[in-house]
């Protein structure tokens, strides 16, 4: 395409209006939109984006963050159209994060061009490194994906809460660390009301000039043939007592809603009501009189399962908005923003300006006449909540000076306000604000010591808008007791369903038998939700409830006072793939189970992976080796007696009087894969050959990054990365020093290369093949399973399994290659420095954090991360095994 106006014709078959042509031009950078509803915000900003990313300027990624679900899939479905139209070959794929977790991003690497729409829950969680519904090991997959190469476009700012403060902060943050890390991060701000000082803080002071430089604006002369902006909207105001709600509203409705006559867009009433209590009462009273008017009634809000919400689009939308449509939707503020009908006649409760502005765009939204009626229930205190009485009265206020709220009026009315008059109309106080310091430490994903995590929900939304993450699903008897949900039960999207999490511990704690679990990362299992369970939930969280219980219905989704019938779970959940099951459980090898490869070999295809990858991004060339040798490195712990006591022969026991031996195990011990018929039942995993000294909880990588302390200690003790560059602290603790020829020659490549690595460097190596499954990384402590074999063994407890003076043979590495018996201790994970280690590990990811920023550092997590699950998925025979005995078994499906 020779120009953008032709590219964004072929895109959309529309020609672009002045504010969707200005946008491309120029520098790619943050930046500022504020277009009223219907004029095309979501076209301009995806075509946009990908003229950038054709021209080379803009990041890999599009991060669509929405303040509601129901805008996720439309807004997706907007984009799947558009890309519909280019080459498959150059086409990005699109991702839908609206709780739960889509399997298909597990496959999204960094070097991918890719559209990720979502809930600001489930986004913003992710940009924190705490993703709501997502496996604790994905985090830092994600926190890396987001936080580096992205346009975030925070669309419909005027609904996200606190959420909006934290976009700022996080975007400011970002262009600080930005001569750290290797890509940019940019963030468009969009809204029909957007207001520059919703963006100010002390961190985001001195940017803020450059993000509100040349702010993108509609041309109203331009742009004043379009059908939304010569739409005329009556306004007529009402004032009810909150007493007489249940009887006036649904009168009001059934009044307006028979004046409408049957025009080209049907006959559409939409009422809006600020409560979901207040939605569901005036739909039941409704749905009483709807034989006699002989409408469709619909019921709209945010406490309805995926499954339901993904029917709304059979009415939510423009095909649906057609003659002889007869329909009342009654909803909450889900269809303030982003839904596309266009209603004859809103009625609507009275809401903060920026709420009403919006509401008013769903009236008449494709021109014509619309009636639009605002009822004023007097609330204050507590019973104005969700909003603010203060924010009501200066709505009222500025409503009495309107006769028509189009858009030529309002825009006209906005712009003869005073600056105070405006601040009182769009008033913006948050009340959490991200700091610097707390966004670095939330790179530890590691649990505290009671197995609590920093709760971010304040960083995303306050007040009762926090939800956790709830399914409903059959829990058989056993026997005459009450049943246990199986670990195999993992949510679906289509079946969560979000509910505050006030409303739902108090639901909870009305129960007589209390039939809700909480998934347990550490032991893979659901635990009940006990008292103390309840009081420690914090958002995000996905709850498995038995059907039994009720808690939803499907007219009206999720209620703690429906009991009966039984909840109707979604559908049967399709079986846990590998990979998935080895991210969600600690304790699991999911991604070990794979056609037979050593360690060499898979960490060769590894290492092919990640140069695969940094050549598409172009990282620099020092990375790009360290990250190699990290994957030519990763495994070395699997060389642990523990984890390859875990790969066994192959025994039929079906036959009660003796066992038949169906294959023998290879005689390796550099095994790291084997099929999945190989492996020891779950609850045996890491016996040692003998089965006399069980590792509960074994993490080989944590092996292998210590193994990789005492490779250099055997080339070189006083190497700058352990003790070279501390002898004079090590004299005065008058402590020995190492004989200055106590180290060794090196033998082979990987030996030069780690010699001639500075601290720094060798910092990263260690940290890349620590993390690379994302279970342990800045923090090395003891676990639960620790401590059982502390009681057990009468010894110090190990770390994550290992104990301290374990052993890894010796193993090729492939080619002339090899490493040698590394002997291990827990010293680097111990407080303070160490005279065998020098630093400890925390100051040494302290270090790495400084050097890279949070960003770039979990980046490069995710192309390890990729690299090792690529390369795990590799079926090719392993030529170091093709002449032993012929293994047996597939890669499981």
């Amino acid at each position: 395409m020779s120009t953008y106006e032709e590219f964004f014709e072929s895109l959309t078959g529309n020609v672009p209006y002045s504010w969707q042509a200005e946008l491309p031009t120029g520098e790619f950078r943050s930046r500022l939109i504020r277009v009223p509803t219907g004029l095309g915000k979501t076209e301009g900003v995806l075509c946009a984006w990908l003229w950038h990313v054709m021209q080379g300027h803009a990041p890999r990624r599009l991060v669509w963050c929405l303040p509601m679900r129901v805008l996720v899939r439309q807004t997706a479905d907007v984009a799947s159209r558009l890309l519909d139209s280019m080459p498959e070959q150059s086409r990005p794929r699109v991702f839908l994060l609206m709780g739960g977790e889509d399997a298909r991003l597990r496959d999204l690497g960094p070097e991918e061009m890719a559209i990720l729409v979502g809930t600001q829950d489930m986004l913003l969680s992710r940009a924190l490194n705490r993703g709501y519904a997502a496996s604790r090991s994905r985090w830092p997959v994600e926190f890396g994906l987001l936080n580096q190469d992205a346009l975030w476009v925070m669309d419909e700012t005027q609904l996200m809460d606190v959420g909006l403060a934290t976009s700022a902060q996080m975007q400011a943050f970002r262009e600080e660390d930005a001569s750290k890390g290797f890509f940019p991060c940019r963030t468009w701000w969009m809204s029909a009301t957007l207001q520059t000082d919703w963006l100010k803080s002390m961190d985001t002071r001195s940017r803020l000039e450059e993000w509100k430089k040349e702010p993108v604006a509609v041309d109203f002369e331009k742009t004043a043939a379009s059908q939304p902006l010569m739409a005329q909207k009556s306004l007529e105001r009402q004032e009810v007592l909150l007493d007489e709600f249940d009887r006036q509203m649904p009168d009001t409705v059934i009044e307006e809603h028979g004046c409408l006559s049957d025009g080209e867009h049907g006959r559409i009433t939409l009422a809006v009501c600020n409560t979901v209590d207040r939605a569901c009462k005036l739909y039941a009273k409704l749905q009483r009189k709807k034989e006699d008017g002989g409408f469709d009634l619909r019921l709209v809000h945010s406490r309805f399962r995926s499954y339901e919400r993904e029917r709304w689009r059979q009415f939510l939308c423009r095909d649906a908005c057609r003659q002889g449509v007869n329909r009342i939707i009654v909803a909450t503020q889900v269809v303030e923003a982003g839904v596309d009908i266009s209603a004859d006649c809103l009625i609507t409760e009275l809401a903060p300006w920026p709420s009403l502005v919006q509401r008013f765009g769903r009236c008449a939204r494709y021109g014509g006449e619309g009636k639009v009626v605002v009822v004023n229930l007097g609330l204050k205190d507590k019973k104005a909540l969700p909003y603010d009485d203060a924010e009501l009265n200066a709505a009222w206020k500025a409503l009495s000076n309107l006769e028509d709220v189009s858009i030529p009026c309002l825009e006209n009315f906005e712009n003869s306000r005073t600056p105070d008059e405006l601040k009182a109309l769009y008033p913006y106080r948050p009340m959490h604000l991200l700091m610097k310091n707390e966004f670095e430490e939330l790179f530890d994903t590691a649990p505290d010591i009671s197995g609590a995590d920093l709760d971010v929900g304040r960083y995303i939304r306050t007040g009762e808008e926090r939800d956790v993450m709830v399914f409903w699903r059959e829990i058989p008897k056993k026997g005459k007791k009450e049943g246990h949900p199986d670990a195999s039960m993992q949510a679906r999207r289509e079946e969560l369903c979000p509910v505050p999490i006030g409303d739902f511990k108090k639901w909870i704690g009305n129960m007589e038998r209390r039939r809700a679990w909480v998934w347990d990362w550490q032991d893979g299992e659901w635990l009940e939700l006990r008292e103390r369970r309840v009081k420690s939930l914090v958002p995000g969280r996905i709850v498995i409830v038995d059907a039994a219980m009720g808690g939803y219905s499907l007219e009206t989704g999720f209620s703690a006072r429906t009991k009966k019938p039984p909840v109707s779970p979604v559908v049967a959940p399709s079986e846990d793939g590998e990979i998935a099951r080895g991210d969600r459980l600690y304790d699991d090898e999911g991604l070990s189970e794979a056609v037979w490869k050593t360690i060499a070999t898979h960490g060769i295809e590894a290492a092919q992976e990640v140069y695969s990858m940094a050549s598409a991004l172009k990282l620099p060339e020092k990375e790009t080796s360290l990250l190699a040798l990290a994957a030519r490195l990763h495994d070395l712990g699997k060389a642990h007696p523990a984890f390859q006591g875990s790969i066994r022969d192959v025994v039929d026991n079906s036959v009660k009087e003796r066992s038949i031996l169906l294959h023998r195990r290879l005689k390796r011990e550099d095994l790291a894969k084997a099929p999945q018929e190989a492996w020891v039942a779950k609850n045996k995993l890491y016996p040692k050959a003998d089965d006399k000294d069980r590792r509960l909880g074994l993490r080989h990588e944590l092996a292998s990054m210590l193994g990789l302390f005492d490779w250099m200690r055997q080339l070189n003790p006083l190497h700058p990365a352990l003790l070279g560059s501390w002898t004079e602290l090590l004299a005065a603790m008058d402590k020995p020093l190492p004989l200055p020829d106590a180290g060794r020659t090196p033998v082979g490549e990987i030996e030069r290369q780690l010699l001639s690595l500075d601290p720094d460097d060798f910092d990263l190596l260690a940290y890349l093949v620590l993390s690379h499954h994302g279970k342990v990384r800045i923090a090395i402590h003891a676990t639960p399973k620790d401590q059982e074999y502390q009681a057990k063994n009468n010894a110090e407890p190990p770390i994550c399994g290992v104990v301290e003076g374990d052993f890894l043979p010796p193993i090729t590495l492939g080619g002339d290659e090899a490493s040698p018996k590394l002997t291990l201790t827990l010293e680097p994970a111990r407080m303070g420095f160490s005279d065998v280690t020098g630093r400890s590990w925390r100051e040494r990811t302290g270090d790495l954090l400084k050097r890279y920023g949070p960003g770039a550092l979990a980046l490069m997590e995710a192309v390890m991360r990729t690299a090792d699950v690529r390369a795990s998925q590799n079926t090719d025979p392993d030529s170091l095994i093709k002449n032993e005995e012929e293994p047996y078994g597939n890669s499981p499906a």
